[in-house]
Order: C-alpha cells, then sequence, then structure tokens
C-alpha cells in the first residue's frame, strides 16, 4: 500500500545487520512514502530499534543502503549527514531529555546547532512548538518535575524543533498508561494530518499500530527479515503467515515454513 500521489522519501536496500556471527536480519528492503505513518513490528529480538538506528545513521548497517531524498546516508559525507539531521527528527524512548536543562534549554539545543537564528526568534519557536504538544507555561521547568507523558511530549517537541521531513520514534507509548497512550497516539494524528510529517514509529503496542499506522512492515526472528508489508487491517483480516496472525489477532503461534508474505 502507498498512499496516492506520493513518492518515496526514503529508499531502503538489502540491509544487513551482523555483528559477529550473529545475523540480526539480512537483505532487508523496503521504502517509506512522504506523509505516511510506516510502523516497523516484531518480537523481541527482530532487530527493530536497530533498523531504526540504521535509518537515522546511528548505526552501520553490514552492508546495504539507506536513501534519503536520493543520498545514501550510510556512505554520506559529513556535509550531506549535517543536510540530513537538519531534516529529521528523533525520538528514543527514554526520551532522552538533558535533566539538567529545562524543556526551554532543551529544546533550544537543535536550534541553535543546526541555524543562526537570534534568540528571539528561538525562544518563539520554543513557545510554539510546546503549545503544539499541550506543553505551553512549561519552558522552565525540568525533566524532573514532568511526569512520563509530558516527556515524552516535550521529547517530541524538541524532535519537531526544525520542522523535520520526517520523524522516528522507539516505543513511543512505552511505559505510559492507556489514557496518556492514547492522547499521544491524538499527537501522531494530529501532527501527520496538520503538517504532513512522514513517520516511522517502532512500537509493540497493538492498539496503537492500528489507530496511527498507514502501513505496516514485521520483522521475523528467524526469518531474519521482513515476512509481512500492509495496512494493519489488510494484516488482521487476510494474512495468513501464523506469526502475523500470532501477532494481530493474538492467536497462539505455530511453526511456519513461510518466510515471507506481503499482503499488497
Amino acid at each position: 500500500m502507498r498512499l496516492p500521489g506520493t513518492k518515496p522519501i526514503i529508499i531502503v536496500e538489502g540491509l544487513t545487520a551482523r555483528f559477529g556471527t550473529n545475523v540480526v536480519f539480512e537483505n532487508v528492503s523496503f521504502q517509506v512514502y512522504k506523509g505516511e505513518i510506516l510502523v516497523i513490528v516484531g518480537e523481541s529480538g527482530c532487530g527493530k530499534t536497530t533498523l531504526l538506528k540504521m535509518m537515522i545513521g546511528l548505526q552501520s548497517p553490514s552492508s546495504g543502503k539507506v536513501l534519503f531524498q536520493g543520498t545514501d546516508i550510510i556512505s554520506a559525507s559529513g556535509k550531506e549527514l549535517n543536510n540530513f539531521r537538519h531534516n529529521i527528527g528523533v525520538l528514543f524512548q527514554s526520551s532522552a531529555l538533558f535533566s539538567s536543562m529545562t524543556l526551554k534549554e532543551n529544546i533550544a539545543l537543535p536550534l541553535q546547532e543546526y541555524t543562526n537564528l537570534d534568540r528571539a526568534t528561538i525562544d518563539l519557536i520554543i513557545k510554539m512548538k510546546l503549545g503544539m504538544v499541550n506543553l505551553a507555561g512549561y519552558e522552565n521547568h525540568y525533566p524532573s518535575e514532568l511526569s512520563g507523558g509530558m516527556k515524552k511530549r516535550a521529547g517530541i517537541a524538541r524532535a519537531m524543533a526544525l520542522d523535520p521531513i520526517v520523524l522516528f520514534f522507539d516505543e513511543l507509548s512505552a511505559g505510559l498508561d492507556p489514557v496518556t497512550a492514547v492522547e499521544l497516539d491524538n499527537l501522531i494524528i494530529k501532527t501527520n494530518e496538520a503538517l504532513g510529517t512522514t513517520m516511522v514509529i517502532v512500537t509493540h503496542e497493538l492498539e496503537s499500530i492500528c489507530k496511527i499506522a498507514h502501513r505496516v512492515i514485521m520483522l521475523d526472528t528467524k526469518a531474519k527479515g521482513i515476512i509481512a508489508e500492509g495496512t494493519p487491517l489488510e494484516l488482521k483480516e487476510k494474512a495468513t503467515d501464523p506469526r502475523v496472525r500470532s501477532f494481530f489477532l493474538r492467536e497462539a503461534p505455530e511453526e511456519s515454513s513461510q518466510d515471507t508474505y506481503y499482503v499488497r
């Protein structure tokens, strides 16, 4: 499935993650289309976070390419990588806010690093981004003064500081209560619809997947790669691979000789 009238903004080609003799996944290929929310799922240890780190240039693959608007970030020069990082926002599971800094100082970091904006403009952007995630007035609060959900929203505000083309999230709802998780899902949908921001999200929360994902790819430990691709509804209703059905229908897993099953 692809969104009508869109082109790939990211192309992953033949990506392999190998650590010594341990192959996490191999020859993984897929595309991310402009304006879509792509969710990466799979059991623990299948390489979801490793794949995400390779897509943002934090980890090098054993082989393969990650093309962002035609530039391979795996072999990119310093200037090309700097341009790439200016166009993406990242939020890992821990939110990664600096505890010794206020929210204002945290969000100012990427603006100071990648722009030449004056202090007044940076302050205005900070207020706008915090307002977008319903944290207006919290500029001078420290992370320790916030709840888990508020920290995640503050992390999203920082990830959006540079108006990125693509946002990457790793286990956004992990450790949050159901009400807060729903609020974050709604924020993701609102941001995508209002700004057209492309998003790549790693999660195992089935309810969130069915609510926010335009398309899903599923990794499998034994297959060492992608075993399913499609919309949440397609994977839930049409997939025949027992591993996919086990995940989306919460059925007891069965052994399968199938290595790959695509739902189009």
